[in-house]
């Protein structure tokens, strides 16, 4: 059995169809949860208006063919509202139910009651007023009276012989348009519902042509005409954008959902002036969900992506045009979570999310409380299907690294995994073969991943700093192996022996004599932590104090974590932390995971751990749903783990700047200030790191915007762990200036 690891390279063409997650038996957390998160699709769900108003709109997506009521801020209901004055009748939801209409002021909760005439038909309603026909062919306008009553006003001025086609409803309370054919031709005109005058104001179509209006402006086809116009005066040709008319606001036409979208650009709203013809762009990126509101203004979806959709309210401004308002998110559908990481406060979830089916990695940043702050955001680009074998624990193999990065497996079409690196932006994708297959991730922290080939090979390869591609700088035989920062951990030549090896320069920094009972088949570095596994026995020794541990072992995962150990137990669905970081072991209870569950292995298919002083998160039984729960164990102090600080060959420039990466071991705030020879700061640099990285840049211009002069400048960094936990980190070092 094979499942789908849909990664491997770049997606080109064509389309991964979604499959549906399992129902499951949700999660029974017994610590609550600080957050939850939902991994969406970034496909723009489109919808329409079923009814927008003064006072907000209802919508109809269809995605999931559901309805939403939106109402707008700081709405100021009117004193009085009725069928007395139609110009209340913007914020009137008229519902028909047979020959009854009940009519209802959304701001007001005023109602009336229209009942249609036994030999009318309905036609239309907007406002306070109904529009009827009956059999001879007259059109009425029906309105409710104070006493209960239905008035009648017949409409005159329809041409004798004029057989309605549509009946249109725009940007008004008092007018409403027909469209009608008439000896062969089809013309458009508007009725008056306060005085129920009928008046054509355009001619001469073959067919049904489209049709926008407000008080002010008929637009038909490629024809305008003000509403006020003196009768006899003919429609004009007008500018306007690519695509459908959608509303006219003001004095401009929108138009918007072109059938045809030049390559590499997407639909726009535009808007064009009837008055001067100057054609302008209101929304980018925006198509689908366009149409009139009752006021006068208009509605339209927008946005980059489904994470990022909104409705914006348009309305006219005092000099012609018009400007737009974000006014709701349209909440994209969830997708099913193929595999998660936590590094640094980042919480990277890989699932099928792009518009065309594709997978790739998105993240969640979360605070140091382990709340999830921000939205979802892409965090690789979309990625092409490759193969998993049976019992891997996620669909792909994936490491979250501490620094903005995530490492995952890949299989090529013959078999052969790669290691890939993403998470700097959308676009970067850095990788190295193994020339294995069969592969697991066990560990890796920063730059470095450790990798363990199906042959029995194992590798360490080196992403220094996301701009090159990876490089194996350590192949060794298969055993238990643990990265963290500069030093790869393995088995010592005698019993419980644990042996540091720096990648740097090949030196052994340090032999641990773990006090365990074996050569350990597993072994896992966090800080100071070394955790030991035998298989029935397991143990962490504490390499500042000397202190050794004996922990619970489960034939479940188990992964080490900064003063704690998270296992699951596969028989119970339990998930249990083992908090030891005052030195003695004391286990509880976490969660009870789903039952049901696609994923057979490790901890990345279910839950996962964040090694650099956060949390942990887990899948909650509900499709695209993720619950990170606080570990409830204090963090380390704030330590460098690694450094890249070499300086730009003949730069830095604008183009080429200075990115020194200083990998700690927990988020953190950042100030790095730049010195001249003479002591004098010539640049001060802020910020926060990107997981638990300072990731900085500098172009070699001082505070006063010009380039400093060469030679060599001394810089120092200052750190301030986010959880407050500890005291600040300093490092020092020059570069230099070409």
């Amino acid at each position: 059995m094979t499942r789908s690891r849909r990664l491997a390279t770049v997606a080109l063409s064509g389309a991964v169809a979604l499959t549906c997650a399992l129902p499951m038996v949700p999660a029974q957390a017994a610590d609550s949860p600080v957050g939850t998160v939902r991994l969406r699709t970034e496909k723009r769900i489109e919808i329409d208006y079923q009814w927008a108003g003064a006072s907000g709109f209802q919508y109809h997506s269809y995605v999931g063919n559901s309805t939403a009521w939106v109402g707008y801020p700081d709405v100021v209901p009117p004193e009085h509202a009725g069928p007395d004055d139609l110009a209340t009748g913007t914020d009137v939801v008229n519902t028909r139910s047979g020959s009854t209409v009940t009519q209802r002021h959304r701001s007001t909760n005023v109602t009336a009651t229209v009942t249609i005439p036994a030999g009318q038909t309905y036609a239309a309603a907007v406002g306070w007023s109904v529009l009827t026909r009956d059999t001879a062919g007259t059109l009425h306008v029906l309105r409710a009276a104070a006493d209960g009553t239905t008035t009648d006003l017949p409409v005159a001025g329809l041409p004798t012989g004029a057989q309605p086609t549509a009946y249109v409803t725009g940007g008004s309370v008092g007018r409403l348009a027909v469209l009608y054919t008439l000896d062969g031709t089809s013309s458009v005109g508007l009725v008056d519902l306060a005085g129920g005058a009928f008046r054509t104001y355009v001619s001469g179509f073959s067919a049904d042509p489209e049709v926008v209006f407000n008080d002010r402006w008929l637009v038909a086809g490629s024809k305008a005409i003000r509403v006020d116009a003196e009768p006899g005066t003919q429609p004009t040709s007008y500018s306007r954008g690519p695509g459908y008319l959608e509303a006219v606001v003001g004095d401009q036409v929108l138009t918007g959902n072109p059938d045809f979208i030049p390559g590499g650009t997407q639909p726009a709203l535009t808007a064009g002036s009837l008055v001067t013809g100057t054609v302008t762009t209101v929304l980018s990126a925006s198509f689908g969900g366009m149409g009139p509101t009752l006021d006068g203004g208009a509605l339209a979806t927008a946005g980059p992506s489904g994470i990022d959709w909104n409705v914006h309210r348009i309305t006219p401004t005092q000099d012609g045009g018009v400007t737009t308002e974000k006014v709701a998110q349209i909440p994209a559908y969830a997708t099913g979570v193929n595999g998660l990481a936590l590094a640094g406060g980042e919480l990277f979830l890989y699932g099928a999310t792009t518009p065309g089916g594709y997978s790739r990695f998105n993240s969640f940043q979360l605070d140091a409380t382990g709340r999830p702050t921000g939205q979802q955001t892409p965090r690789s680009p979309a990625l092409n299907a490759s193969t998993c074998l049976t019992g891997d624990a996620a669909c792909p193999q994936l490491e979250a690294l501490g620094d903005g990065r995530a490492s995952y497996l890949s299989t090529d079409s013959e078999g052969k995994e790669s290691l890939f690196s993403i998470g700097l932006d959308t676009t970067t994708i850095r990788n190295e073969p193994t020339g294995d297959s069969g592969g697991r991730i066990p560990s890796g922290s920063g730059r470095y991943v450790l990798y363990n080939g199906g042959s029995g090979t194992q590798r360490v390869v080196d992403f220094p700093n996301g701009t090159t591609e990876g490089t194996t700088v350590l192949t060794r035989p298969r055993t238990a192996a643990a990265v963290w920062g500069q030093v790869l951990w393995t088995p010592g030549t005698t019993q419980g022996a644990v042996v540091g090896k720096h990648l740097k320069t090949g030196q052994t920094v340090g032999t641990v004599a773990t006090g365990a009972p074996c050569t350990p088949t597993d072994i896992q570095a966090v800080n100071t932590w070394l955790y030991w596994s035998c298989g029935s026995t397991a143990g962490v020794y504490d390499r500042a104090t000397g202190r050794k541990i004996t922990v619970p072992a489960d034939n479940g995962p188990a992964r080490l974590a900064d003063g704690y150990l998270l296992r699951e137990n596969r028989t119970t669905h339990e998930l249990l932390l083992t908090d030891f970081h005052t030195g003695t072991a004391a286990t509880r209870t976490l969660v009870k995971l789903p039952t049901q569950d696609w994923n057979t292995g490790g901890s990345n298919g279910r839950w996962a751990v964040d090694r650099f002083g956060g949390h942990i998160a887990y899948l909650n039984g509900t499709n695209g749903e993720v619950s990170i729960v606080n570990s409830g164990v204090p963090a380390s102090a704030l330590a460098q783990m690694e450094s890249q600080t070499d300086a730009v060959p003949f730069g830095p420039t604008i183009g080429a700047p200075w990115r020194p990466v200083w990998q700690l071991n927990k988020p953190a705030t950042w100030t790095l200030t730049l010195s001249n020879s003479g002591g004098r700061v010539v640049r001060t640099l802020t910020g926060s790191t990107q997981g638990a990285a300072v990731r900085p840049a500098w172009d070699a211009y001082g505070e006063d915007g010009r380039r400093v002069m060469s030679g060599t400048y001394a810089w120092k960094l200052t750190a301030q762990p986010r959880d407050a936990e500890g005291p600040a980190l300093t490092a020092t070092g020059t570069t230099t200036v070409n």
